[in-house]
């Protein structure tokens, strides 16, 4: 197990790439993902957050513990609904991967079942790693795979996952996502766009683990895409205080809200967001609090669109931008209470 990850709790379908990439920094990064390159085919440096945003995240962490808990209850109980006695848990990684452990540990302590959990990489524009799901199929059924992310954005990853099991159709291609603003998912705990705490940090809160990587020089036919393990950062790692902090909520998680979609869907939010800010590639708009904070964290912003300056809520997206020099503007955002715009890069 290259990761912080316990054995017990996640079967990790990647191949270790550990010292084979040179991390890039963002602009660098930026540039190329703008020139054509694919996102996939490079790894960022890990941000390391400060101390001021570190607090924030600690907050965060303890305003949205219970909503979190709630929400996993829910859609484990849905999961359980659908699939019965004997369960396969899919995490998309990384952001995945801890959700799937969370919703895994709900089931197995309050529900009659057997629950095994995979994560695996999808890449936007790419696709599902075809590896690593006939691995799973030679040992499952395919109708005890449920698929498993954080949380939705524009819904492009739901539209891959979509897409890529038409190759594999006798496996369902609904997702399972605790919050689900873009109103696209199969399962979700609710449509509202609330902070799920482990998408303010990035490997410290993932097992210590990268995005996930695919280049046919280092990934070859038969192997798993890939990712790298920072065990550099193993004194910072938060993964299980993050995950037990929403455990301990399980027994008296709320009522969950579920909330309805604003408008007809996320992507069409996108379009309007689009038209109003002249920006051509919607790839460059991430909406919804997690792909706002990914935006901070490892893209090159232009501004961040949020529907009040003043939500407690929103103080780690306020930090990060106060931080990294970003302008954080208000916007009558529907589904979502804040949206990243990405810089683009002039052809020069």
């Amino acid at each position: 197990m290259f990761s912080t990850y316990r054995e017990k709790d996640v079967k990790i379908l990647l191949k270790d790439i550990t010292g084979l990439v040179k991390p890039l920094g963002t602009a660098e990064r930026e540039k190329l993902i703008q020139s054509g390159h694919h996102y996939s085919e490079m790894l960022p440096i890990e941000y390391e957050p400060s101390e001021k945003y570190l607090k924030t995240y600690f907050n965060a962490l303890k305003r949205y513990a219970k909503i979190t808990a709630a929400a996993v209850k829910s859609v484990s109980e849905q999961i359980f609904l659908e699939k019965g006695k004997k369960i396969v848990l899919v995490s998309l990684a990384r952001a995945g991967t801890p959700i799937g452990i969370l919703i895994k540990h709900y089931l197995e302590q309050n529900l009659p079942c057997t629950v095994e959990h995979y994560t695996i990489s999808i890449i936007r524009g790419v696709g599902i790693d075809k590896n690593a799901i006939n691995f799973i199929l030679k040992r499952h059924f395919p109708t005890e795979i449920q698929f498993v992310d954080g949380w939705t954005g524009k819904g492009a990853i739901q539209r891959e996952l979509k897409a890529a099991m038409r190759d594999f159709p006798e496996i369902s291609a609904g997702l399972a996502v605790l919050s689900d603003p873009a109103g696209i998912s199969e399962k979700f705990g609710t449509h509202e766009d609330f902070l799920i705490a482990s998408s303010c940090l990035n490997s410290t809160v993932s097992g210590l683990l990268s995005r996930t990587f695919l280049r046919s020089d280092i990934i070859g036919e038969n192997d798993f895409h890939g990712a790298a393990f920072y065990s550099e950062l193993r004194e910072k790692d938060l993964t299980y205080q993050f995950i037990d902090e929403i455990e301990k909520n399980f027994a008296d998680a709320p009522k969950i809200n579920k909330s309805a979609v604003k408008i007809n869907s996320g992507l069409e939010e996108v379009k309007k967001i689009a038209a109003d800010f002249k920006i051509s590639d919607i790839n460059l708009i991430k909406p919804s609090i997690g792909e706002a904070t990914r935006v901070l964290l490892r893209r090159l912003p232009w501004k961040i669109l949020v529907q009040s300056l003043h939500d407690e809520n929103l103080e780690h997206l306020y930090q990060l931008a106060e931080e990294k020099g970003v302008k954080v503007e208000v916007y009558p955002l529907k589904n979502y209470k804040a949206c990243g715009l990405i810089q683009k890069i002039a052809d020069n």
